[in-house]
């Protein structure tokens, strides 16, 4: 199938405009003492499920599966530490105890989608958020003070590639119940 026919795309949650400044200053200050690329502020994210390269013609059936999900509660999500992946050379932000509105709302969304017969990598949900790419390792990462993240919403998001990084569009967006 023509790469035009296809789409690269996955499920996330988008963090508030003050979350990912704080982030991206934490980015910075790692890249300042460890190398590597750090993540532009208006890409970080936090994904639910990576679709990868989607015919374009799957898109109603992703939308419709994410439209069949019970959504649950708005809840709040505490980023509150900071780790390496030397598999990967990634300094990520991530949660130490993930709340169980995140847990179900990613389990469900996961069993809907391979109930819809999408593909899914199978390593188990791992909450975080991608700060650096191509870090070698760091002899020590700093402290992250508590980040509180309001999430009422998750959303479908087309990935572009170019020279520049990824660019990000929205394709779909779904509210979470108020609580």
């Amino acid at each position: 199938m023509p790469a035009a026919d296809r789409q690269r795309l996955f499920f996330a949650l988008w963090p508030p405009e003050e979350v990912a400044s704080a982030l991206h200053r934490v980015a910075h200050q790692i890249q300042a003492s460890h190398g590597g690329r750090a993540m532009q502020r208006d890409t970080l994210h936090l994904t639910l499920a990576f679709l990868g390269d989607v015919p374009l013609a799957s898109i109603p059936g992703l939308t419709a599966a994410a439209s069949s999900l019970d959504p649950g509660p708005a809840f709040t999500l505490t980023l509150d530490e900071l780790g390496y992946w030397r598999h990967n050379q990634i300094v990520w932000a991530g949660v130490r105890h993930p709340p169980a509105a995140l847990t179900r709302l990613a389990g469900d969304l996961h069993e809907r989608l391979r109930g819809g017969g999408f593909p899914l990598e199978s390593r188990p949900f791992r909450p975080h958020l991608t700060l650096l790419r191509r870090v070698l390792a760091p002899v020590e990462l700093p402290g992250l003070l508590a980040l509180a993240w309001p999430v009422d919403a998750f959303v479908l998001m087309a990935s572009e590639l170019s020279h520049q990084g990824a660019r990000y569009r929205v394709i779909g967006r779904w509210r979470l119940r108020e609580s």
